[in-house]
């Protein structure tokens, strides 16, 4: 296919861009467009998973009676992104959110003989209309208070603003930002959206809802200057993290529980935002784009795979692997504060986003630890030797992440742990319990009630008797 050889003739070509981006300090036309370190990070990671969509295509997609369609769309996808992320003018910015919108809307929609994909499709696109509305009445109404139409002006121009105009401007951004991150309670349009062509399926996953997080991060300034707007936003993207994760618990397909999975890593990223922490957050929607984009390319291998049996063992047993795990995890978010300048003891919000870590790694181990044959001395040894250089390598693009977007006109925030935040953090570590616990399987009122509010537009279900 000719356009799977452009779109990594683009990546080559955005991956040289953002050198010299980088090391120019970004480029412009005057009101039109403005490109920086943002702009740079996220044209590379768009185009190299554009490729590799583009790449799977070629076979997955070639009985497809309407493939070069198919192929036209994720390639104007692309393009699409690479504009939002560019897009100074305020109706340019717009345009493309809307356009970006609209053409993941029709590849929800691709199979047309099939009802409910039409019907996720049109499902799609309303949340869609509606997200664009909001960005655009946000936007327009930062342009009225401050007389500006490119993004960069307006945003230098927010500390003049009043207090009632950022928090209505950054209500509205927050809600189409939510919108396209398939937050609760704008869940629906992203676990109704299953009967898309796997390619698609990855494309919006690893790259379409991370626009929310790219939003929040380009106009961190209409948040950040209000500790009050940014506990909001730490509040939302909990929320959907919380709930999302013990959705996962009882999805009993596997499209299914990742489409739930990118709920609550995409709660997590907003989160990040309403830390403070939006190089955080860049550095994990493009670590998630990784992770997504092949857990959806392979999840067909995942029928004819069979999950390792686990052994019941003692007590003693259950305890060596629980301490270990616990070390683990710990050593991990002390290795993470060290390379990334989190303070472990100080007011600050950094302790919110180790104490994640900690949890996160924990999560990890426990479940390694727990279907891998393994003696207890190789558990001991190799699962910090498997997990520390890893929190390694995820602090290092964390820092280089941090570095190329520390020339954009982004407020800081020192922000400090409010009783609100310990209670946030103290619900993640409830969920980690219940987790291990396994209460969702001893409850079945719980089980119902997690599994009925996961449940997509009835529409969008495949049933035989249609």
């Amino acid at each position: 296919m000719v356009l799977s050889r452009l779109v990594w003739l683009l990546f080559v070509v955005n991956l040289g861009l953002a050198i010299w981006t980088t090391r120019s300090g970004g480029w412009e036309i005057d009101g039109v467009v403005r490109a920086d370190g943002l702009t740079a990070v996220m044209w590379v990671a768009v185009a190299f998973f554009s490729g590799i969509v583009h790449s799977f295509s070629r076979r997955y997609m070639a009985a497809d009676e309407r493939v070069d369609r198919f192929f036209g769309l994720v390639f104007a996808l692309t393009l699409v992104v690479m504009v939002v992320t560019v897009a100074d003018h305020v109706a340019l910015f717009v345009l493309a959110w809307l356009s970006m919108g609209l053409i993941m809307a029709d590849l929800i929609g691709h199979l047309r003989g099939w009802p409910e994909a039409h019907a996720a499709g049109r499902l799609a696109r309303r949340y869609f209309l509606a997200g664009s509305g909001l960005l655009a009445a946000g936007l327009a109404v930062l342009a009225l208070a401050t007389g500006e139409t490119a993004i960069s002006e307006i945003l230098a121009s927010v500390d003049a603003l009043s207090t009632e105009t950022t928090t209505v401007a950054a209500g509205l951004v927050l809600g189409a930002a939510m919108i396209q991150s398939a937050l609760v309670p704008f869940h629906g349009w992203l676990l109704s959206s299953m009967t898309a062509p796997t390619p698609a399926s990855a494309m919006m996953h690893a790259g379409f809802v991370n626009a929310g997080g790219v939003l929040l991060s380009r106009l961190a300034p209409v948040f950040a200057g209000d500790a009050a707007i940014m506990l909001v936003i730490v509040v939302a993207g909990a929320s959907s993290a919380l709930i999302a994760q013990a959705w996962m618990l009882v999805k009993p397909s596997a499209k299914g529980r990742l489409g739930c999975s990118t709920v609550a890593q995409m709660g997590f990223m907003i989160l990040q935002c309403g830390l403070g922490f939006f190089a955080a957050a860049v550095t994990h929607l493009i670590v998630h784009g990784f992770y997504k984009a092949y857990m959806f390319l392979s999840v067909g291998s995942r029928v004819e795979k069979v999950p390792p049996k686990t052994t019941k063992s003692g007590a003693g047993s259950t305890a060596i692997r629980l301490a270990v795990g616990v070390v683990a995890a710990i050593a991990a978010g002390v290795l993470f504060a060290s390379l990334t300048g989190k303070s472990l003891t100080g007011p600050g919000t950094g302790v919110f986003l180790t104490a994640i870590v900690v949890l996160s790694a924990l999560r990890g181990t426990r479940s390694v630890l727990d279907q891998t044959a393994l003696s207890p001395l190789a558990r001991a040894v190799g699962i910090p030797l498997a997990l520390l250089p890893t929190i390694a390598v995820y602090a290092g693009i964390y820092n280089g992440i941090s570095a190329m977007m520390a020339g954009l006109p982004m407020i800081h925030p020192h922000l400090e742990m409010t009783p609100i935040h310990w209670l946030v953090l103290g619900l993640f570590v409830l969920g980690h319990v219940a987790l291990e616990a396994g209460w969702h399987r001893e409850s079945g009122r719980l089980y119902v009630a997690l599994l009925n509010s996961s449940q997509p537009d009835p529409a969008t279900v495949p049933t035989r008797d249609k």
